[in-house]
């Protein structure tokens, strides 16, 4: 059961799904029971160690405490990573993957699905043994609910709505005299709807406005939506 109330969140609606952001960066259908994120680049610094380049530790431990967090708060019966699960082949580490083996099994009743990114195929996909379904883009288990789940931005025909990631949309709220400030975002347009990335150590793409273009800011442990 869900611990969220509906009405502290801004609602996207698209193909006849109702669709709340959240705060940690993801995206929840309560009625179809379903948590999607996007870009969660696991064992990206531990990458960035194996090449050479001294960037702190922590970081994978981090971002399943937050994932753990957000599951348990929605109560949600599955989880769709929309791309980027591992960062890179090296993240496939002993400490990484006996990591994510007890992450997984305190969620052992949420099922889980990789929609396959640029960086899975190069990664690798998850050890069969943690029971997430891997899956190519674009994804569409719901017969009556034409949403498709991708890693890249897309339109497809049929009107089907794309969720997906891969940007790490962002947006710069300015205010007087030189003030600006950096937020992740979601973004909603008539035919996809963007996500931001969930692994805390990634970069950003800022989005600007335009006409048909919704854009949801992301900071203080809330979602709003820009006029």
């Amino acid at each position: 059961m869900s611990t969220v109330p509906a009405a502290t969140e801004p609602a996207i609606h698209a193909a006849g799904a109702r669709l709340l952001p959240l705060p940690e960066h993801a995206l929840w259908w309560p009625d179809g029971s379903t948590l999607f994120i996007a870009d969660l680049h696991l064992g990206k610094a531990a990458t960035f160690r194996a090449r050479g380049l001294p960037v702190p530790a922590g970081t994978t431990a981090e971002n399943l405490l937050r994932l753990s967090a957000v599951l348990a708060r929605t109560g949600v019966a599955r989880l769709v990573v929309l791309g980027d699960f591992l960062h890179a082949a090296e993240a496939q580490t002993p400490a990484l993957l006996t990591r994510l083996a007890q992450w997984r099994a305190a969620h052992a009743q949420v099922a889980m699905t990789l929609v396959r990114g640029n960086h899975d195929r190069h990664a690798g996909e998850p050890p069969a043994e943690l029971g997430i379904a891997v899956v190519d883009e674009p994804w569409q288990p719901w017969p009556d609910v034409p949403l498709a789940c991708c890693h890249h931005p897309q339109a497809l025909d049929g009107g089907r709505v794309v969720l997906a990631g891969h940007v790490h949309p962002a947006v710069v709220l300015r205010g007087r005299g030189r003030d600006a400030l950096r937020l992740p975002a979601f973004c909603h347009e008539p035919h996809q709807v963007l996500l931001p990335a969930f692994g805390d150590f990634t970069g950003a793409h800022t989005l600007q406005r335009a006409p048909g273009r919704r854009l949801y800011a992301v900071g203080g442990g809330r979602v709003w939506a820009l006029p």
